[in-house]
C-alpha cells in the first residue's frame, strides 16, 4: 500500500451458508478522499462497509485497512482507528450528550463503570459538540434530543478518539429535510478542517450526498459497477445501470439529484 492508502480491496469476494454474495471486489480509497457507496437493497454494500469496520473477513482475495491486512491484524486495536457512525445507535441509559460522546473513547455504549474521563478528553468532547453545533446541548440527556441532534452527537462520538477513517451508515437515515441539510453542513465543515480525514458514506440517496464528497463507488448484484472521482462516476448512465432503473441526476452547486428518466 502507498503511504497515503486508508483502504484496499483486492479481488474479493464474501459467502454467506454457501451464497456468494460479493464477487471479486476491487476497492481502493486514499487518505483525504471522502467516498460515497451506494447501490440498491441487498447490492453488497453493507458487506464492503463491513470490511472498513474490520468486523469481517473475506472468504477469498485481500483487505487492507490503514495498511493492516485482515486476517493478520488485532482487529480491536485496529478499530480504535476507525470511528464509526450508525443511527441505529442503541441507548437506553440516560445519558448526556457528553457522555455520549466520551463512550466514543471507550468504544462502548454506556460508560464503563470505574472509568472516569480525564480532563483533556472531557475538553475533546466539548470542542467536538460545539464544532457540530450542539455546544448548548451539551447536558442535554439522549432520550429527549432530536433525530437530527443525536445523528450530530454521533458524528462527535465518532470523531472523539482521533480515528483515521470514519464510516457513515445511512447517516440522514430518520431526518427531516432541516435537519439533513444541517447534517450534510455539519460533515461538509469538519472535512474542511481536518483535510486529512478519510471518510466513506453509504447512502441509497443521491440527495444525501454532501459537497465535500469527492469519490463514488456504485456497488450492484455483489460487484462494483463504477468507482472513482465522484462526478465521472455518478452519471446517469452509471446510476441508471446500478439500480436497473433509468435515473436521470443531476448536480448544482455540488449537489446531486436524482429523478426517474423521462
Amino acid at each position: 500500500m502507498s503511504d497515503r492508502a486508508v483502504l484496499r480491496l483486492r479481488d474479493v469476494t464474501f459467502r454467506r451458508d454457501g451464497i456468494e454474495i460479493l464477487h471479486g471486489a476491487d476497492l481502493s480509497v486514499d487518505e483525504g478522499e471522502h467516498w460515497a457507496m451506494l447501490g440498491p437493497n441487498g447490492a453488497g454494500k453493507s458487506t464492503v462497509l463491513g470490511f472498513c469496520a474490520a468486523r469481517t473477513h473475506p472468504t477469498s482475495g485481500i483487505v487492507e485497512v490503514l495498511g493492516r491486512r485482515l486476517g493478520r491484524v488485532d482487529l480491536a486495536q485496529l478499530r480504535t482507528l476507525i470511528g464509526h457512525v450508525d443511527p441505529r445507535h442503541r441507548l437506553s441509559s440516560p445519558l448526556t450528550a457528553r457522555e455520549v460522546v466520551l463512550t466514543g473513547i471507550t468504544g462502548t455504549i454506556d460508560l464503563p463503570l470505574r472509568w472516569a474521563p480525564t480532563v483533556e478528553q472531557i475538553r475533546r468532547a466539548d470542542d467536538l459538540l460545539e464544532e457540530v453545533g450542539l455546544a448548548t446541548h451539551r447536558d442535554s440527556v439522549w432520550q429527549s434530543m432530536s433525530q437530527g441532534e443525536r445523528g450530530r452527537t454521533l458524528i462527535a462520538r465518532a470523531l472523539v478518539a482521533r480515528p483515521r477513517l470514519l464510516l457513515l451508515d445511512e447517516p440522514t437515515t430518520g431526518l427531516d429535510v432541516a435537519a439533513r441539510e444541517q447534517y450534510l453542513a455539519t460533515m461538509d465543515r469538519l472535512r474542511t478542517a481536518d483535510p486529512t480525514m478519510t471518510s466513506v458514506l453509504v447512502t441509497h440517496h443521491l440527495e444525501e450526498l454532501p459537497t465535500s464528497t469527492t469519490h463514488a463507488v456504485l456497488i450492484a448484484d455483489g460487484r462494483v459497477t463504477a468507482a472513482g472521482p465522484a462526478r465521472e462516476t455518478l452519471t446517469t448512465p452509471t446510476i441508471s445501470e446500478a439500480f436497473d432503473h433509468p435515473i436521470e441526476v443531476t448536480y448544482a452547486d455540488g449537489r446531486y439529484g436524482a429523478r426517474a428518466a423521462r
